[in-house]
């Protein structure tokens, strides 16, 4: 059975979000019907739009041009000027492309990049991005951020904050939530029957037994013990400087990451324009392009939309499509 449109949130009207979408319909057209929820006014001008009433709509709505679930903005768009004043219906645009994938009239949600402060300062946006305001309307205390290619999965067991704050966040009741999530999503979302998944020590060479640090032989070595007495596929830690070349990642099929760097380097390096962030440990599908709103391109039809187009086949695989 086909599965429902995938929800597309318009992110930040001034960056480059307006004209991804606009590429991505051009790449994708019916083969992955998609609506974009925002201000048809804010897509580039010339781009082909099919304003629509329901999501039902989205497959012939396809066929013609870029279909829009119409939410109108206060205000025209400002390409590189991020306005505060429309803060409120970015934040709306996400909301409503949540409930309808939660109402599944929408089988999965990918959004488009925010411009946080714009958020804060126009919408008093108290969350540090999409993730944690997703788990929050959701109503999960705990999500995962995983970034996935065809090359490579990581997770990073810690997000964005300072990496003089890591060793004391990393605490192995919450590193244990994420391995667990992470096996779960491996299982369920991607279909493979027996995971595996390969852990990074903190420090220089896994702390080389406690001489360059004592979180692997503390915290997150026993950990992986007991996972692993649990019958869990799970090894390490491992020194992250040996992990990602080609041969070593045919030995895994995620890898948990201690800190935000050691697990974006990676994958940026392997696939930079193919990466994809999505969210698990959410009751639904969470799918985004791996990069920002540019604001220095925005305007001038400059922007790749590659990582958008992977967020949204992503999305539609994940949900039982297939493009």
């Amino acid at each position: 059975m086909t599965p429902a449109p995938v929800a597309l949130s318009c992110g930040e009207p001034s960056g480059i979000g307006p004209e991804l979408a606009v590429a991505a319909w051009q790449e994708l057209r019916d083969r992955l019907p998609f609506a974009f929820i925002g201000d048809p006014a804010h897509l580039p001008e010339g781009a082909p739009v099919v304003r629509i009433d329901r999501i039902e709509d989205v497959p012939d709505a396809a066929t013609r041009g870029v279909p829009v679930l119409p939410l109108r903005f206060s205000g025209p768009r400002v390409p590189g000027t991020p306005q505060p004043g429309q803060a409120v219906q970015v934040v709306e645009a996400i909301a409503r492309g949540v409930d309808l994938t939660v109402a599944g009239r929408a089988s999965a949600i990918c959004t488009l990049p925010i411009h946080k402060k714009a958020l804060a300062d126009g919408a008093g946006f108290a969350f540090p991005g999409h993730t944690e305001y997703l788990a929050d309307k959701a109503g999960v205390d705990h999500v995962v951020m995983m970034l996935a290619s065809d090359r490579l999965r990581v997770v990073p067991a810690t997000i964005h904050i300072p990496l003089a704050e890591v060793p004391q966040a990393l605490r192995a009741d919450e590193l244990e939530r994420t391995i667990r999530i992470t096996h779960e999503a491996l299982l369920r979302l991607f279909g493979i029957a027996a995971p595996r998944i390969a852990v990074a020590g903190l420090n220089p060479h896994a702390g080389e037994g406690g001489r360059i640090g004592r979180e692997e032989m503390e915290i997150i070595a026993p950990l992986i013990g007991r996972l692993a007495a649990e019958g869990m596929a799970v090894t390490g830690p491992h020194s992250a400087d040996t992990m990602f070349h080609e041969r070593a990642r045919a030995g895994y099929d995620a890898a948990i990451c201690m800190y935000h760097d050691q697990a974006l380097v990676p994958i940026k390096t392997l696939d930079f324009d193919r990466g994809v962030n999505l969210t698990l440990g959410l009751p639904f599908i969470r799918t985004s392009p791996d990069h920002g709103t540019a604001l220095d391109i925005a305007g001038t039809g400059r922007a790749d939309a590659t990582s958008t187009v992977e967020a949204l086949k992503l999305a539609w695989r994940l949900a039982g499509g297939s493009v």
